[in-house]
Formats: structure tokens, sequence, C-alpha cells
């Protein structure tokens, strides 16, 4: 057994569709091989194990959780089973683990214990919208979620749409599934008439839908976003 395992950060499904539809072999062959895990939930990571692997012992796993409400002090500890020659895989609950993800912070501590860390190829919900896009994939941000409260929200999609105009700047974000028409009815609101949005909903499964058009032909059309996760784009 080597001295020190290693960290791999294992893209998972965005949705309900076939692994190897949206995986690469690399992904079934490290699930394979690892036995302890850093997952966000384990009961969506055991699931996902399952489908990509289904004759690998379930018994066989050690789950450890990382979420939002995770202590920062307990997350050296996490790290126990690499410095135990193990190999430890880092699951999200959805896409790549460490972007908009608790998983960062687990990432960021392997670093500082001089821990190996192997990020491995599968779907970013973020990326895909961006290359459907066609918006500028040279100078872009991820904003994450946007604020709730309606003024705050307005402030802040006017500022992003004032940055991509200045920076020609392509400003990514994303909502509450359940929130998704409320968005899309603010930007349709609030937004300049010739600024491009893009909305892209339902990646790699088969009701995807990726739109990229200005906000004058946005509120001619109409869409259904309800509990469809979506990413939204901005380019002014």
């Amino acid at each position: 057994m080597k001295t020190k395992g290693h960290l791999y950060l294992i893209p998972c499904l965005l949705g309900d569709v076939a692994p190897m539809m949206v995986l690469p072999l690399a992904i079934s062959e490290a699930i394979e091989s690892i036995d302890y895990y850093v997952v966000e939930h384990e009961k969506t990571a055991r699931r996902f194990i399952k489908s990509v692997v289904p004759h690998k012992s379930q018994d066989s796993l050690n789950l450890q959780s990382i979420n939002k409400y995770t202590q920062p002090e307990t997350i050296p500890d996490l790290l126990s089973p690499c410095h135990e020659g193990h190999d430890l895989g880092v699951i999200s609950d959805a896409g790549c683990p460490g972007v908009a993800d608790p998983g960062a912070a687990l990432v960021a501590e392997a670093h500082k214990q001089n821990i190996k860390v192997f990020p491995l190829v599968g779907p970013s919900s973020i990326l895909l919208a961006l290359m459907g896009s066609g918006f500028n994939g040279q100078n872009f941000a991820f904003h994450g979620y946007l604020p709730i409260d309606q003024n705050e929200r307005k402030l802040e999609l006017q500022r992003l749409e004032r940055e991509s105009l200045r920076q020609g700047q392509a400003q990514i974000f994303i909502e509450t599934p359940y929130r998704n028409n409320q968005m899309l009815g603010a930007l349709k609101q609030i937004l300049s008439e010739h600024t491009m949005v893009c909305v892209a909903c339902d990646l790699t499964l088969p009701t995807q839908y990726i739109q990229s058009a200005t906000i004058q032909h946005w509120q001619k059309i109409s869409v259904d976003l309800h509990k469809r996760p979506a990413i939204f784009i901005i380019q002014a």
C-alpha cells in the first residue's frame, strides 16, 4: 500500500440518464477501485455509485459527509483515509465536485496536507451552458445564487448587466429550480431589451433546453422552467 492516498474528484450525473451516456470510462474505473468517499449526501452518492458500478458492494463503502453545514474545523479529519494509504473520492450531488460545491474546502485542505488531487472529467452544467450559449467563453464570471429579495436582486442584475457591457463579460448564475420562472420574469422586466440572455436547463438529459436570445425576444415567448435545473447567462 502506498504511503499516502490520493484525492479523486469524481463528477456525477446532472439528472436521470444512463451514466455511460455522459461519463468517461475513468469514472467507473475510479469508483471500482475506491472504497472511501466524502459526499454531499450519502443516499444520493450510494445511488450514483450503484448506477455506475452495479456489482460494487455497498457494504464496502466508507462514506463521510461534507455540506454547507460542515464545520471548518472538522474538514482536516475527513482526509484521514489518505494518511492511512487509501484513495479518497469526492462526489457532489450533481456535476463536478468543488465547483459551486462544498467539496472545494476539502480540496484546499488536501493541498495543505500535501495530498495529491486528481480532478476527473465529467459534466459541469456551468461550462456546458456557456459552451451552448454562444457567449464570450474567454471572459466570464460565475456568481452562484443571486439575492432572493426583489429589490436586491434587481440591483444585482443591473450591476451584472453593466459589468457585462463594460468588459464584454458573460455573467453566469443559478437559481433554486422552483424559482426559475420568477427569475426569468425578472430578467424580462429589468434588463435592456437588447441584452442577450441564455437559459440552459436539463443539460445532458433528453429534455435539454438551451436558448440564447435578446430580452426583446424572450418577452415574446413562454417556456416553463419550474423545478428544472437551469443556468442563466447574461451578455450585454
